[in-house]
């Protein structure tokens, strides 16, 4: 009988030695090690990030909120009223913050009648301004406090008869932010608020409550 065919034998021949290949396997599994540990190391600066940035968001210093409560000159209608001038006046300051406190450090008053200083005084002592806290801020302008000149007197009298005075309160601090042991640097502090007077000498509707604006230097 014929014997059966036998099978070609195939040599299959490495096209580059064992370790060229044992050496891109190595490569490899680093290359996957060095991707996982960058996806982790990522991973976790993504995650402190955002918990960075919501803390930062929760005790992020807001700038507190002043409103005239009250602004009188109830010597205006008076006959003497330049000789016996007097300005008092009353502010709310509120800390809107949640967690930080205020610490003022010195605070004084001013009070403009057309953009001329006319008194100044200096207001309360150093004091600590809780957070959420509303502090109530009065002072007085008279005597050497106040100086108002016959010229300005009777433009105030002619605003007085049109039916409004127009004055601008200003307040000036020194301040520092506070969180348990954590001190902010000193900020400097300019509230300016428009108010207007009627003939009585008393704050109009429109002025009280009003917001004043504020800002830093």
């Amino acid at each position: 009988m014929p014997s059966a065919p036998t099978q070609p034998h195939h040599h299959f021949r490495l096209r580059h030695p064992p370790r060229y290949y044992a050496h891109r396997v190595k490569e490899s599994l680093t290359t996957r090690v060095m991707k996982v540990l960058c996806s982790c190391f990522l991973g976790l600066l993504l995650i402190v990030g955002i918990m960075a940035f919501v803390l930062w968001i929760s005790l992020r210093p807001h700038r507190p909120r002043f409103h005239v409560s009250n602004f009188s000159i109830p010597t205006i209608s008076s006959e003497n009223g330049l000789q016996n001038t007097e300005i008092s006046f009353n502010v709310t300051d509120r800390n809107p913050n949640q967690n930080v406190g205020i610490f003022y450090m010195d605070m004084d008053a001013s009070v403009f009648y057309r953009e001329k200083k006319i008194g100044m005084t200096p207001l309360s002592l150093p004091f600590y301004q809780p957070p959420k806290n509303t502090t109530y801020i009065d002072g007085v302008f008279s005597g050497t406090s106040l100086k108002v000149g016959n010229d300005s007197w009777s433009e105030i009298m002619v605003d007085r008869e049109a039916g409004r005075i127009v004055f601008r309160l200003g307040l000036r601090a020194r301040f520092r932010f506070k969180l348990s042991m954590w001190d902010s640097k000193r900020h400097r502090m300019h509230v300016s608020c428009d108010v207007a007077v009627g003939p009585d000498g008393e704050v109009l509707a429109i002025s009280k409550k009003k917001r004043c604006s504020i800002y830093f230097s």
